[in-house]
């Protein structure tokens, strides 16, 4: 085999490796996978009042915190 058609093979698997990867992207099965995915960056995780470190923590949590 020469150069050419090794480069010509390479393309091949690549192209099939990528209609591969868009079938099950888009397949039905994933889609419920990919609905929570979507929603991550949107979901409240605000943090808990009183953790350490939290600037919106009580006063009194505040000063425990620093008498440790």
């Amino acid at each position: 085999m020469d150069l050419p058609t090794l480069r010509g093979l390479f393309t091949l698997i690549l192209m099939i490796a990528f209609v591969a990867i868009v079938i099950w992207a888009w397949s039905g099965k994933r889609r419920k996978d990919f609905a929570e995915a979507a929603r991550l960056p949107l979901d409240d995780d605000t943090p808990s009042p009183g953790r350490r470190g939290d600037p919106d923590s009580p006063p009194k949590a505040r000063e425990n915190m620093n008498h440790e």
